[in-house]
């Protein structure tokens, strides 16, 4: 059955005491608001494993699987919908951050978006051409003929309306000399899209070659995907952000916020690690739901530098007339709710499922807002209280464990860790753990 055919609108994803209650508890209450089937809990409760024939299939060289956690972040509206997020990753913090930010800017509605239709772009790199500006012309006479034969493939995507729209043309200058490079422009409807328009560059190849009278050599979809930009914004007013509810605490963190954004706007050094945490949360949900994160990955980094004179901030941070802090993204996101893992992983089925998605730009849309809100958690806690406090209270568990703590001892060591008033270092919890043993 269909990852997203069971699915309801979730009606409230403000859930008081969730962290409070045990992981089965957590998981029914999920179950109630979205709807999800027995079949996707329990795929969530076998610690999303796949079986050895399934894991065989979707990789070469198979011998085991490996788990990570999945974790629902909280509050977040988008487009005036509630959503429940499935994040998956390893570090802590993370999902507790996002949801904490998106709490701070339901006053204004939470998050709206504005997306680009799916369109994605296939490369066809053209060499030895005899006339480049001929090649060009014969190219753009013929468009019509070319997109008729890209759009001849049996496909379902084409069918529902996708399919090739444009191309391009360009020229461009590199170290083997230069090169004529056609874009095909392909609308991929709610798939990601790779498949299909990698079939197109190679389907059309033959007859390039035949207008251009160059060589084709690869022929290969762009994950730079410009042309498919998600575009969310949000507004958090200075009582939002303060932790005391004060307009004058909240206008300093403001300032604060838009100190640290100016520094990343700048400075490669800072980007590279502020849109480390734009990608936390966006990685992880592309995870959880069964998307080619690295292909995403790629397209924002790029779009980073691409869009900008250097590599910059992915996000853009400003403060209105009102004097509340707005933020927005613009980045690349090719994802899918057609075809891939997202079809044959179950526990990514589940994922898709509590999100109750109806289209890949919807998807796009939750990715983005989850990014953005996360960048904010980051910027919000270097502006306030340091990065290592929030991050430190909820990592100590694990630094506990690391060190060997095992039982009732993690929550004791956990506790005096957080108690240190020194330096929290792997070497402090030894110590602690070795004090509390000696006792």
């Amino acid at each position: 059955m269909d990852a997203t055919s069971e699915a309801m609108p979730v009606e409230n994803s403000r859930l008081s005491g969730f962290f409070k209650l045990s992981v089965d508890e957590r998981r029914k209450l999920v179950q109630k608001l979205s709807g999800i089937s027995e079949d996707h809990v329990q795929a969530l409760a076998d610690n999303g494993e796949l079986s050895d024939e399934a894991a065989d299939r979707m990789i070469e060289n198979v011998i085991g699987t490996m788990s990570l956690p999945v974790g629902i972040a909280t509050n977040f509206v988008v487009d005036g919908k509630h959503y429940l997020i499935p994040f998956c990753l390893e570090e802590s913090s993370v999902v507790a951050a996002a949801s904490n930010m998106a709490k701070r800017c339901l006053k204004n509605g939470g998050f709206q978006s504005q997306n680009d239709a799916p369109m994605m772009i296939g490369q066809i790199q053209i060499l030895d051409t005899p006339n480049l500006q001929e090649a060009m012309k014969n190219i753009n006479q013929n468009k019509d003929e070319i997109i008729s034969l890209c759009n001849s493939l049996p496909s379902t995507m084409i069918k529902l309306g996708g399919g090739c729209k444009r191309i391009e043309t360009r020229v461009i200058e590199t170290l083997s000399g230069p090169m004529l490079i056609l874009h095909i422009i392909v609308d991929c409807r709610d798939a990601m899209g790779a498949n299909a328009v990698n079939t197109m560059a190679e389907l059309i190849a033959p007859e390039v070659e035949r207008l251009t009278g160059g060589r084709v050599h690869l022929k290969i979809l762009s994950n730079l995907a410009a042309h498919r930009l998600a575009r969310v914004q949000a507004t958090f007013t200075p009582e939002e952000l303060a932790n005391d509810g004060s307009v004058e605490n909240g206008q300093e963190v403001i300032r604060g916020i838009i100190e640290a954004h100016h520094f990343a706007v700048a400075d490669p050094f800072r980007a590279t690690t502020h849109n480390k945490g734009v990608m936390n949360a966006i990685s992880s949900v592309a995870v959880a739901c069964g998307q080619d994160w690295r292909a995403i990955e790629a397209g924002c980094h790029a779009w980073s530098a691409h869009s900008n004179e250097h590599y910059s901030s992915m996000t853009n941070w400003t403060v209105n007339s009102d004097g509340n802090l707005v933020g927005s993204i613009e980045t690349p996101m090719a994802v899918g709710i057609v075809g891939g893992a997202s079809k044959v992983h179950p526990t990514a089925k589940a994922n898709l499922a509590i999100l109750g998605v109806d289209s890949a730009n919807e998807l796009a849309s939750i990715i983005c807002a989850a990014g953005l809100a996360q960048n904010l958690g980051a910027l919000r806690a270097l502006a306030t209280s340091g990065i290592q406090a929030g991050h430190m209270k909820l990592h100590s568990r694990n630094m506990a464990v690391s060190a060997g703590a095992v039982g009732e001892e993690i929550e004791l060591v956990a506790a005096r860790l957080q108690a240190h008033n020194g330096p929290k270092t792997q070497t402090t919890v030894k110590n602690i753990l070795e004090e509390l043993r000696s006792k």
